[in-house]
């Protein structure tokens, strides 16, 4: 069940769960991690208060990453609007890097002094944070005093929990044993793959932590752990349907009484009530969801959508679809024509044709379109076939690249750049400050203002090629800038009503029929999400304008994902010569090529990563009885 009812919400977080066949931890499904997270901040802060009334003090286990940060900023808010008082309250955090000082920007201990501990009042003496500088021959008997702290505490009454990719709580890592308490512990390799780009490189990554064990986490009265975004779809479906393993440490919350697991859309996408709940119960067939099931059923029996039989559908569940419908073979034929009907060679729409069938209108023959790109390379990346054949059938294209995206150049181009500037103005004294502070750069040091722009100045000048080469005048190419992400650090500002402004007013100017945007909310930095709600506050704005009745606003997958193809309504196909061009135009974002500082859990480069992608979308397609095409670019279409 998806939450959104606030009444609802509590009782369900709270209340009784009943073991499916599938299902082994309670978990709740709401629209938005937003959503989610103040539910979770209610529930703590009903706790502290309880707490306070009978004067007890109210002992927190807390987690870091990304999951937890709007639990902590809604804590927050509560303090300083509500008078949600943390004088009552003692803290322990799960883990911290080793070796690791505590004003280190990646450190745990930073972090949660950034988004908690420096805006409440909390006594400093009742925070407690493994202390990545303890040395070695002394890790071992602080594990123990940090464990002898917490039973002295009275335990852990509430226990927040966020969970990696390999099924780590805390930084237990596969192999951890039930019965683990605080300690040393090897991170796994995925581990600080996924913690790269805070650190600007795996090679940055400490290969140690101390945490608390899975004994310490189980024996707290209440255990709340997140799940965000479609990254986490896997390994939440292995926790939450699995079977107990040490391979993937929480599954051990199944065996907590008191546990829940707090999950956004994405993150529950591959549990089974969610990815084919015709398996668990009777289903209202939407046709979405009839779509959903027959491609289900298509992959899973291996054969193309018109071959399928009402044994095969009976076989798997799906006997009351038929019931709907009369017959495998009628509802066959309506799905296969209603995927056909997703592609067309012409995105922007084909002139004098009948559009009643088409994904998109076939007047103004010619119209304005914004392709909005977070970071300046996710265009091609993403939508590179697709650009080119807006370009190519004469439509007005103007690209937007939201961020400088100067954080993702190396301290190596930008020396190289600088270097090759000294060589025409040997006495500048601008470029030579560049060059120093390049070269006596201390870790974790934040760039100057002066490098900042240099590594701007590099990402604007290969999209200008990339624009040029696919034909774009230079005047339809917009640097927004967008002020959150100019802060010089992986960790970005909240989006302002400047931002929003600076949307809006591209908008405004050009009045667009079409706009194109990143969907991909798998974006390991966060920057994809943010940019994508500065176009939906901006939508907000304006929807009442009258241009905007006549604007279509499509969403693409970035480099991570892609639409699935229920999901799909619009499908570019692409042919061999278009994927090449394609691949060329992504070349010329040199600085990201062959050395990529925020390329998430996949190794590939991102042009390889592209062409797979496209490449196994058409291969759906194929398979479900379509055309074999050399490579498809895939939209979702998004109503504002």
């Amino acid at each position: 069940m998806v939450m959104s009812n606030n009444k609802e919400m509590k009782y369900h977080l709270a209340g009784q769960f009943e073991e499916t066949r599938f299902e082994k931890s309670h978990n709740v499904i709401f629209e938005n991690s937003l959503e989610a997270s103040k539910l979770v901040a209610s529930e703590i802060a009903q706790l502290i208060k309880q707490k306070a009334s009978v004067n007890q003090k109210c002992v927190l286990g807390l987690a870091t990453g990304s999951s937890p940060i709007k639990v902590y900023e809604e804590l927050v808010r509560m303090h300083k609007e509500e008078g949600l008082s943390f004088s009552n309250v003692i803290t322990f955090n799960l883990d911290e890097y080793w070796p690791m000082q505590p004003d280190d920007i990646q450190s745990y201990h930073h972090f949660m002094h950034e988004h908690l501990f420096n805006h409440i009042d909390i006594v400093p003496e009742s925070v407690h944070i493994p202390d990545g500088t303890i040395q070695p021959e002394e890790v071992y008997q602080y594990c123990v005093d940090y464990e002898l702290k917490i039973k002295e505490a009275g335990g852990l009454d509430f226990q927040l929990l966020g969970i990696g990719r390999t099924g780590h709580i805390g930084f237990n890592e596969p192999g951890s044993h039930y019965n683990s308490s605080t300690r040393s512990i090897t991170l796994d390799h995925i581990t600080r793959e996924d913690a790269a780009s805070d650190f600007l490189g795996i090679e940055n990554v400490p290969k140690r932590a101390i945490t608390m064990g899975i004994n310490t986490i189980k024996k707290a009265k209440r255990v709340i752990l997140l799940a965000w975004g479609v990254n986490k779809a896997e390994v939440i479906q292995q926790t939450i349907e699995g079977k107990i393993t040490s391979q993937v440490p929480a599954t051990y919350l199944q065996e907590h009484t008191n546990a829940t697991f707090v999950l956004d859309k994405e993150a529950s996408s591959e549990l089974t009530r969610i990815k084919s709940p015709w398996l668990v119960s009777s289903c209202v067939w939407t046709e979405e969801l009839k779509k959903k099931a027959i491609f289900w059923l298509s992959d899973k029996v291996g054969k193309p959508i018109l071959k399928l039989t009402d044994k095969d559908y009976n076989e798997y569940g799906m006997s009351s679809l038929l019931v709907e419908e009369g017959s495998s073979y009628e509802l066959n034929i309506k799905i296969f024509n209603a995927l056909q009907r997703t592609i067309t060679g012409w995105p922007g729409g084909k002139p004098g044709a009948d559009d009643s069938r088409r994904p998109e209108r076939s007047t103004p023959e010619k119209k304005r379109v914004i392709i909005f790109s977070p970071h300046p390379d996710d265009d091609v990346i993403s939508m590179g076939g697709t650009f080119d054949r807006l370009v190519e059938q004469g439509h007005e294209v103007h690209i937007a690249y939201q961020t400088s995206g100067n954080i993702a150049v190396s301290d190596d181009d930008a020396l190289k750049f600088a270097e090759v500037f000294k060589l025409f103005d040997p006495n500048s004294n601008n470029t030579e400050n560049i060059i120093s502070s390049i070269l006596n750069k201390e870790a974790n040091e934040i760039d100057t203002l002066e490098v900042r722009k240099l590594k701007g100045g590099i990402r604007r000048a290969e999209s200008l090629a990339a624009t040029r080469y696919l034909g774009v005048p230079d005047d339809n190419i917009h640097f927004l800038n967008l002020p959150f992400y100019e802060t010089g650090k992986v960790k970005k500002n909240n989006l302002s009503k400047e931002d929003i402004d600076i949307m809006c007013a591209l908008i405004e100017e050009i009045k667009p029929h079409q706009i194109y945007a990143a969907g991909d909310l798998a974006d390991p930095h966060g920057t994809h999400k943010v940019c994508l709600n500065s176009l939906f506050e901006a939508l907000e704005v304006l929807k009442n304008q009258k241009y905007m009745n006549d604007c279509w606003v499509w969403l693409y997958r970035g480099a991570w994902f892609e639409w699935q193809p229920h999901e799909i309504e619009m499908a570019i196909p692409m042919s061999p010569d278009q994927v090449v061009k394609k691949r060329h135009a992504i070349f010329y974002h040199q600085s990201q090529k062959d050395k990529v500082m925020f390329q998430g859990n996949d190794a590939r480069e991102f042009w390889v990563r592209a062409e797979d992608r496209n490449k196994l979308t058409a291969e759906k397609y194929r398979n479900l009885g379509m055309a074999d095409y050399a490579a498809i670019e895939a939209f979702k279409r998004y109503f504002f």
